[in-house]
């Protein structure tokens, strides 16, 4: 049932100016509730996006706001800088009437952010321009954020990327082995045993200083960028409640990963499911177009580890939660997070098999 809400209020509290026209179901978001404002200013209507912020899922909403006003503002700071379009290049924040990020009504909070006209998001690749149109979003992303001082940041999902930890609660579940699946898996399990290798690649270098603490998104896939209308080009990165202290190798990886495999991620039929190497080149090339000199050589080097780790990762996760029944991502069929464990662990071997062709060209 959809739920109701006193929209004209709720807009009242927000610094805007104009009077309250409309608010109605905007997106296809499924964590929080998304709604398209509408306000009219000296005879025209102006837009902005509202949003009752999912609690259950982010329930310290004071430190994911936090995190989201930080990186907006630095963004439109250095957006600016550059001689560029704030309203149009990031995200921003519409601060309540007392100053605050978000506005609480006693249950549920609320966000406003302002809308950039004329711009899309999708939810498939129509064709490699638009993956790699959000390689130039992302790495743009990274630039726009690369002064910027991330241990500053929460961490809203505690160790989201500490693969370490994973592969810890990985062996836990195996261990547990709660639903009596462990013996139809075994060969599954040993082989993200086999390449527990994998699991100290990153976290372990930003321990030792060598890659850096950054900015990360945590969530870089196509309908996460904001496509210009008339030109076809990456606008603005969305969707910032993930946003974290990490590294762009995360980034950077699970867009590969999400992105050049041409099958469904619970593909049954292995067969279909492979890495498609001339995709991660489009998406380096717009990447490394965008994220430019603040790359350092070292980061630029881990790139393709990342896709395979966060592949990897990913893979575990799945095979983690079909251990323990199925309990955190959604499933509509049985066996479903097998499926997705089994087509990680194939992309993952397909990489393995190129990567050294995969460093070559991040290094070229």
């Amino acid at each position: 049932m959809e739920r109701e809400f006193d929209f004209e209020n709720i807009c009242g509290q927000f610094a805007i100016a104009g009077e309250y026209a409309a608010c109605v179901r905007y997106g296809e978001g499924h964590i929080n509730d998304t709604y398209k404002l509408t306000v009219r200013e000296n005879g025209r209507e102006v837009h902005y996006i509202l949003q009752r912020i999912n609690h259950r899922l982010f329930p310290e909403v004071g430190k994911l706001m936090h995190n989201i006003a930080l990186v907006t503002d630095f963004c439109r700071k250095s957006v600016l800088a550059r001689g560029g379009d704030p309203m149009r290049e990031c995200l921003s924040i519409v601060r309540t009437k007392k100053g605050e990020s978000y506005y609480f009504d006693g249950e549920n909070y609320f966000r406003v952010y302002v809308f950039i006209e004329d711009a899309t998001t999708y939810q498939i690749v129509r064709d490699p321009k638009d993956f790699y149109e959000s390689a130039v979003a992302f790495g743009n992303f990274a630039n726009l954020l690369a002064d910027f001082d991330a241990s500053q940041l929460y961490e809203v999902l505690p160790d989201f990327h500490n693969t370490r930890v994973r592969y810890a609660n990985f062996l836990r579940a195996v261990e547990k082995d709660v639903c009596d699946r462990r013996m139809e898996v075994a060969e599954e399990i040993a082989w993200f045993k086999e390449h527990s290798y994998l699991c100290g690649e990153i976290v372990d270098k930003i321990a030792s200083g060598e890659i850096p603490l950054r900015v990360t998104h945590n969530d870089t896939k196509l309908n996460n960028v904001m496509i210009d209308n008339a030109t076809g080009k990456g606008l603005a990165v969305i969707d910032l409640d993930t946003v974290m202290p990490g590294s762009l190798c995360y980034d950077f990886g699970d867009s590969i990963r999400f992105g050049c495999n041409p099958a469904a991620e619970d593909e049954p039929d292995l067969s279909k499911v492979n890495f498609r190497y001339d995709l991660y080149e489009t998406y380096l090339d717009g990447y490394l177009s965008a994220v430019g000199e603040s790359i350092t050589p070292a980061e630029r080097a881990m790139l393709p580890v990342g896709a395979v780790l966060m592949t990897y990762e990913c893979g575990m996760r799945f095979l983690t939660d079909y251990l323990e029944g199925d309990v955190y991502f959604r499933t509509v069929r049985p066996g479903q997070n097998l499926d997705r464990a089994r087509t990680q662990r194939k992309l993952v071997e397909d990489m393995l098999q190129q990567l050294d062709r995969m460093r070559e060209a991040a290094l070229r």
